[in-house]
C-alpha cells in the first residue's frame, strides 16, 4: 500500500507538472525534464519516446511526449485550475509556470546548459513567466526571460603576457569565433522571448515560429549540435509533435531555418599590433541563417533502441537563397566539393538504447564538422571530428519506498587529434562567428577544443534526489597546441576541476534545485609564471572558484 501511495503521488505530480507546461517542456527545464527521462527507466513512461529532439509536448488532450498517456493516465492529462475554457470548449487558456533561476561565480565566469544566461562573474538571474492559449489547431505560447547579471571584472589574458600568445589567442580564437571574453564592462541585463512560440498543429505534426531553445542528441551535459547553452533563436520549424508509428518502426523528426545575432561585444586589446599588423580583424555585420533538421528512429521489435541523425548548415544572409538546399538541408551536399564555397556544415549521428529491465541507458554521438568524402572518411575517421559517449544506471535501494542509486557518467571530446586548416569545431574561417548566437555557442557549452569528463552519483525518489558531480573540464587544447612560448618556456593545459553537490525537493506546487560547487582551476588562460631564482618548476595560475545555483519553478 505505502508503495503505491507513493507511486500515485509521483504520478499526480507528474500530472500537474505537466498540464501546467501544456504544449512544451522546455529544453534543459531544471528538475522536470530529468524525471520524465528516469521514469523512462523504470518502465513508467513510453519506451518509444527517444529524448533526442527537444522540447518535448504535451498537452491535456494528448497526454505528454515525454509521459505516455495509458501509462499516466487513460483519458489524458487533466486540465488543472489555471485553465479557462475559450468558446464552446474548442480552446483554453493557461498560466505558465513561474521559474526563477539564480546563479553565482565568485571569481571567474563557470558554467554551460543555461540558456540566455550569460558567461559572467558576480551574481547572475534569470526571471521566466508566461501564458499558453490554445484555439482549434492554433496556440500560442508566450514564455519570456528577463535577464540580469552582476557582470563584474575578472582576470582575463594578462595584458603584458607574452605577444606571441596574444597573437595565437587571435588567430585561432578571438578571430574565428564570437563568444565574448566579457559582455561589456557593465552590469548586464536584457529581455528574451525565451520559451515563446505560434504554431499550427495538426497532430502529429506541429508547423510554425519559435525562439523556444533546440535540444538534439542524447547527451546530458553535452551536445553537438543544438543545445540550451545558448539564447533560443528565431526560427521557422516543421516538428513531430509524439513518435509516429509505422510498420517499420516510429520516427520523430524536426527540419528548422532560423538567424543567428551576433553579440555585439568586442574582444579585448583591438589594438594590439603584432611584427606591425593589428590583431583584430572585424567581423561581418551582416545577419545569418541556418538550416538544419534532426531524425530519429525506433526499429520495430527493438524496444529502447534509437538512432539519429541531425545536420545544421550555416551561411550569410547575402548567399541565402541561391539554392533549394538552402532551405531544405536535406538536399545540402553530404561532402565539400568546394572549400570556397560561404557555407559551413556540422553533421552527427547518435544513439540511445534504454534498457528497462536493467533500469539503464547507454548513449553516444559523432559528429564532423568537415566532410571529405567517404574515403577520406574511412582514411581518417577522426579528422574534423567530435564525440559524446555516456551510461546512465539506477540500482534500487528501496523498491517498495520507490528509492534508488543513480550513478552516471558522461565524456565529452571536442578536441581535434590533427588541427584542420580551417579550424576545429565551432570556430570558422569563413564565417568568423562561428557557430554561436548572441555570443555563445549552440552545440557544447564547453566550447572549442575542449573535452569534459563528467561523472555524478546520487540518491533519487520521484523528484527528490540529492548527490555529489564530479567533472573534468580541459580548455580548448586545439588553442593550447597553438601557442609556442619563447625562451624555452612551456604552455600549460588549462584545466578545471570541479566538485559540486545537488539536490531538488518538491514541495506542494513548488520545485527547488541547488547546486553548490568548488572548482579548482589549474594554469587559468594557459599563463604561467617564472620561477624564483634558481628554481625549475613554473607554477600556472592556480585558484578556487565556487558556484552557487539556486532554481525555483511555482507551478499554479
Amino acid at each position: 500500500m505505502q508503495s503505491k501511495f507513493l507511486y500515485c503521488q509521483l504520478v499526480f505530480i507528474l500530472l500537474f507538472a505537466s498540464a501546467a507546461f501544456s504544449q512544451s517542456l522546455p529544453a534543459g527545464m531544471h528538475v522536470l525534464e530529468d524525471v520524465y527521462r528516469r521514469e523512462q527507466l523504470l518502465g513508467n513512461a513510453d519506451s518509444t519516446v527517444s529524448f533526442t529532439i527537444r522540447p518535448l509536448f504535451t498537452g491535456p488532450e494528448r497526454g505528454a511526449r515525454g509521459i505516455s498517456s495509458d501509462t499516466i493516465d487513460g483519458e489524458g492529462f487533466t486540465r488543472l485550475a489555471s485553465t479557462v475554457d475559450i468558446g464552446n470548449s474548442k480552446g483554453y487558456l493557461q498560466l505558465l509556470p513561474v521559474s526563477w533561476l539564480q546563479q553565482y561565480n565568485s571569481r571567474v565566469p563557470y558554467g554551460w546548459n543555461d540558456g540566455s544566461m550569460i558567461a559572467a562573474a558576480g551574481y547572475q538571474t534569470q526571471l521566466s513567466l508566461g501564458v499558453y492559449a490554445k484555439y482549434g489547431p492554433l496556440s500560442i505560447q508566450l514564455k519570456p526571460e528577463l535577464i540580469s547579471a552582476q557582470n563584474k571584472e575578472f582576470e582575463g589574458l594578462p595584458t603584458d603576457y607574452h605577444e606571441i600568445v596574444w597573437a595565437k589567442y587571435y588567430d585561432n580564437y578571438f578571430n574565428v569565433i564570437d563568444i565574448p571574453e566579457r559582455f561589456g564592462e557593465k552590469p548586464y541585463s536584457k529581455a528574451f522571448w525565451g520559451q515563446s512560440s505560434i504554431r499550427l498543429n495538426f497532430d502529429p505534426v506541429s508547423l510554425g515560429v519559435s525562439t523556444e531553445n533546440l535540444y538534439w542528441g542524447p547527451g546530458n551535459r553535452s551536445s553537438l549540435i543544438m543545445s540550451n547553452n545558448a539564447p533560443g533563436f528565431k526560427h521557422i520549424t516543421v516538428n513531430t509533435t509524439r513518435p509516429v508509428m509505422t510498420p517499420v518502426g516510429s520516427f520523430e523528426a524536426q527540419m528548422v531555418l532560423g538567424s543567428l545575432e551576433n553579440s555585439g561585444y568586442l574582444p579585448p586589446e583591438v589594438n594590439r599590433l603584432y611584427l606591425g599588423r593589428t590583431l583584430y580583424v572585424p567581423k561581418s555585420g551582416d545577419q545569418r541563417n541556418l538550416s538544419g533538421f534532426v531524425l530519429t528512429y525506433n526499429p520495430k521489435g527493438v524496444p529502447g533502441l534509437f538512432i539519429g541523425a541531425s545536420r545544421t548548415s550555416q551561411m550569410y544572409a547575402k548567399d541565402f537563397g541561391s539554392k533549394i538546399g538552402d532551405f531544405i538541408p536535406l538536399l545540402q551536399p553530404f561532402e565539400k566539393k568546394d572549400d570556397a564555397e560561404a557555407r559551413e556544415y556540422m553533421s552527427s549521428l547518435f544513439f540511445r538504447w534504454v534498457w528497462k529491465e536493467a533500469n539503464a541507458e547507454i548513449y553516444g554521438e559523432y559528429g564532423h564538422n568537415s566532410p571529405r568524402g567517404f574515403k577520406e572518411f574511412l582514411y581518417e575517421p577522426d579528422y574534423g571530428a567530435a564525440w559524446i559517449i555516456g551510461l546512465r544506471k539506477l540500482v534500487p535501494l528501496n523498491r517498495r519506498a520507490g528509492e534508488y542509486l543513480q550513478a552516471g557518467i558522461e565524456l565529452t571530446e571536442l578536441q581535434q587529434t590533427t588541427l584542420p586548416a580551417l579550424g576545429g569545431w565551432y570556430t570558422s574561417n569563413k564565417i568568423r562567428q562561428g557557430y554561436t548566437h548572441q555570443g555563445q555557442v549552440l552545440g557544447a557549452g564547453i566550447g572549442p577544443g575542449s573535452n569534459l569528463q563528467s561523472l555524478n552519483i546520487g540518491w533519487v525518489k520521484g523528484i527528490k534526489r540529492f548527490g555529489l558531480q564530479v567533472e573534468r573540464y580541459l580548455h580548448n587544447n586545439d588553442l593550447y597546441y597553438q601557442i609556442h612560448i619563447p625562451s624555452g618556456e612551456y604552455a600549460k593545459h588549462w584545466v578545471d576541476m570541479s566538485y559540486s553537490l545537488y539536490a531538488d525537493w518538491d514541495y506542494k506546487n513548488l520545485l527547488v534545485s541547488v547546486n553548490g560547487g568548488m572548482i579548482r582551476t589549474l594554469n587559468y588562460n594557459y599563463v604561467l609564471y617564472y620561477p624564483p631564482e634558481g628554481g625549475y618548476y613554473k607554477p600556472g595560475m592556480d585558484f578556487l572558484n565556487y558556484q552557487v545555483r539556486v532554481g525555483v519553478t511555482y507551478r499554479f
